[in-house]
């Protein structure tokens, strides 16, 4: 029997099955197993790029998606059997984001409902292109959100799945305690561990959040939009929101010079000022893949030819238009 098995038999005699799992000396173990390099040798990789490629830059970008819109999930089906899956779910209306995923990556499938107003999503299932495609991106290039949680469950449980070294009952006992493990209350990604968010610095953000990131996250979380000030002024506007992760958002708010607000319910990070326009509008230039460009185009000529407030309305309602447009095809 080896090392890893028997550690496993003597955790099932002396560790419950409970929050204080993760503490134990077997567990510590079983992750380094699973995992390889430490976590601090995984978050190296931020001050080890040198030079981006078209795959790492795609790569950036992508877990910037996975971080705003993207999915990490096992579970039982009904015949009883495991299933894994990797999706990213997009209005149809920016379907083209989507087949842009499918094409680099060379795996997967797309599903588009029948009801325009359904989300389309790219889904991977196949355990093999999971391991081999999904893992080593999300390995090189942390999420920055409380994702990250997730996909460390996930990885950990497809890993276990694909052990040909374990038993089917020594499986299903690993993968029943995954499947109960729950985000915990206020987790941040590694990345931002020993980084105080008070005196967070736009040095640390840029150590840590890549530009291809960025624009990953805006396409799913961002909007460009014209907002009525009084019945006389529009302004433009840029803004993301996220539910949790408030450091995300206040080190975006570093890179643009924006505030982070907090509402009832999420996080916002939001400008309207000349300055800050002006410096979204150069650091999204010619850098957005889905339908969002489009709205990044309209919105920033719009800023820059210094319009009438009577045609910014005509813009506006062109914008609220565009969103609405959801039977596009782009499989071609």
């Amino acid at each position: 029997m080896n090392t890893f098995l028997m550690k496993y038999k003597m955790m099932k005699e002396n560790v419950k099955m409970s929050s204080t799992w993760g503490q134990s000396a077997w567990f510590k173990s079983y992750k380094k197993y699973v995992f390889g390099p430490s976590e601090t040798t995984r978050s190296a990789f931020y001050s080890m790029l040198a030079k981006n490629s078209p795959e790492n830059v795609f790569h950036q970008w992508l877990v910037g998606i996975v971080d705003g819109d993207g999915c990490f999930y096992f579970g039982k089906t009904k015949k009883g059997t495991w299933t894994f899956c990797f999706k990213v779910g997009q209005s149809q209306y920016n379907l083209r984001v989507l087949y842009f995923m499918k094409k680099m990556l060379g795996v997967g499938h797309i599903i588009v409902p029948s009801k325009a107003s359904s989300c389309a999503e790219y889904r991977i299932r196949n355990m093999i292109h999971l391991k081999e495609k999904i893992l080593p991106i999300f390995d090189k290039y942390p999420l920055l959100t409380s994702k990250q949680f997730a996909y460390e469950t996930f990885r950990e449980s497809l890993l276990v799945y694909l052990d040909n070294n374990l038993s089917k009952d020594e499986k299903e006992k690993l993968l029943v305690f995954n499947k109960s493990k729950k985000t915990p209350m206020n987790y941040i990604s590694f990345v931002w561990k020993g980084i105080n968010e008070e005196f967070l610095s736009v040095d640390q953000v840029q150590s840590i959040m890549s530009k291809y990131w960025v624009v990953g996250f805006t396409e799913t979380k961002g909007s460009f939009y014209l907002t009525k000030k009084d019945s006389s002024q529009i302004s433009h506007c840029f803004e993301i929101t996220q539910k949790n992760d408030k450091i995300v958002l206040k080190g975006i708010s570093l890179l643009l010079d924006m505030k982070v607000m907090c509402k009832s319910t999420y996080f916002t990070c939001k400008t309207t000022t000349q300055a800050s326009v002006n410096k979204v509008i150069h650091y999204f230039f010619r850098t957005i893949k889905g339908m969002k460009s489009l709205e990044y185009r309209i919105w920033s000529r719009s800023f820059r030819k210094k319009n009438s407030f009577e045609e910014l309305v005509k813009i506006q309602k062109i914008m609220n238009n565009l969103r609405n447009k959801i039977s596009i095809d782009y499989t071609n």
